[in-house]
């Protein structure tokens, strides 16, 4: 088995307010077992990044050479993830619909501190 080097995950400001979002949306249309249960299941995905981050593919709209920005699919929902030198970036949550536009200017969200 090939060890990962264990790196720190961090969400951002922006991947917070999508949270809510997708957690307000789920409560009015599936009711608040099912969006609790979605929450949870996002949140132990992004909390086993720590050491798995190289485990789900690159983001196909967000193309680099070293493979930086990856995605879980979860879902309708892809959670956008950025790999830097020191800890996992949680970017963004966004459905997969999204737009292409959309999902570009996830490069330019920063982390929080």
């Amino acid at each position: 088995m090939v060890d990962f080097k264990r790196k720190e995950v961090k969400v951002s400001a922006q991947f917070d307010l999508d949270i809510i979002g997708l957690y307000t949306y789920g409560e009015e249309v599936f009711g608040a077992i099912a969006a609790k249960s979605l929450i949870a299941d996002i949140y132990s995905r992004i909390w086993s990044l720590d050491q798995m981050y190289l485990l789900h593919v690159e983001c196909r709209h967000l193309p680099t050479k070293d493979k930086r920005y990856r995605n879980i699919i979860l879902g309708s929902y892809l959670i956008i993830y950025r790999i830097t030198s020191d800890a996992i970036e949680v970017l963004r949550i966004l459905h997969s619909h999204s737009s292409i536009k959309k999902i570009r200017t996830t490069r330019k969200i920063t982390s929080k501190k």
